[in-house]
């Protein structure tokens, strides 16, 4: 009796998947896009090593990067005062003509403030206190956004720790200062004539806008269309220029 054949044969490729083979990407289209990445998102030593394999001319925006990841160094470890002062050296106007960002480095300063009465043996509340009487009060009036978030911010010296509300609770999560860091970046990127979003995340959102519009259109697709983006690690967990996986001991290293 003979026993079947394993069958060999390699699966044929979608229609589609055959004709995404044809499209040919330069390798001086992508530097670019990595290149853009890495100065739009701060990471100096990686841009400038990445020119440097790549054989590209780094753009002039390349030297801004060191202070802007200065600033945002400042901000991830809470010292918001520094921040202000590398912020108004680096554009003197940002804080003066954008009354949003700046009311929100001040209230993330009054959170640090908060913070560190709660660290030390006194106790002491006042620093606060005084700082939101004469920083945020001022100022609050003016939007209702910004009263609402001074109120907020204040209810942080009225409960314990451990009673907080959630929502209240959060201002003292790190997730607050990225944030801000992030609306810093994008404000001095914007100022420098920079796109304050990496080339790379349009083109993500792009292409996923593109998938969910063909297949609503009952396009003939792949069932599942990956993006092509997973990181290379090597065994120390870190992916193939040097940085963290998730990116930020380089962005936040000089």
């Amino acid at each position: 009796m003979t026993s079947p054949s394993t069958s060999t044969t390699t699966p044929s490729k979608h229609s589609f998947e055959r004709r995404l083979e044809e499209v040919k990407l330069t390798k001086t289209d992508l530097n670019a896009v990595v290149m853009d990445y890495l100065i739009s998102e701060g990471y100096p030593s990686a841009a400038q090593k990445f020119a440097s394999e790549a054989n590209i001319q780094p753009t002039s925006a390349v030297d801004t990067i060191q202070e802007r990841v200065a600033i945002r160094e400042a901000i991830y470890r809470g010292d918001i005062q520094n921040a202000i002062e590398r912020i108004n050296e680096l554009n003197p106007m940002l804080l003066e003509k954008d009354d949003a960002l700046h009311f929100a480095l001040l209230r993330l300063q009054l959170v640090e403030l908060i913070r560190t009465c709660d660290t030390k043996s006194t106790d002491d509340p006042t620093p606060a206190i005084n700082f939101a009487t004469t920083e945020l009060a001022p100022r609050a009036p003016t939007n209702p956004q910004f009263l609402e978030d001074l109120e907020r911010t204040m209810t942080l010296l009225i409960f314990e720790r451990k009673d907080l509300p959630p929502q209240i609770a959060a201002l003292l999560e790190p997730k607050l200062r990225k944030e801000v860091a992030q609306r810093v970046n994008e404000a001095l990127l914007k100022e420098q004539g920079e796109r304050t979003k990496a080339k790379l995340f349009n083109l993500v959102h792009l292409r996923a806008w593109s998938e969910q519009k063909a297949r609503e259109a009952k396009k003939d697709l792949p069932e599942h269309m990956g993006f092509g983006l997973d990181l290379m690690h090597n065994s120390h967990g870190k992916n193939h220029d040097g940085m963290q996986p998730s990116g930020e001991a380089e962005a936040m290293v000089a």
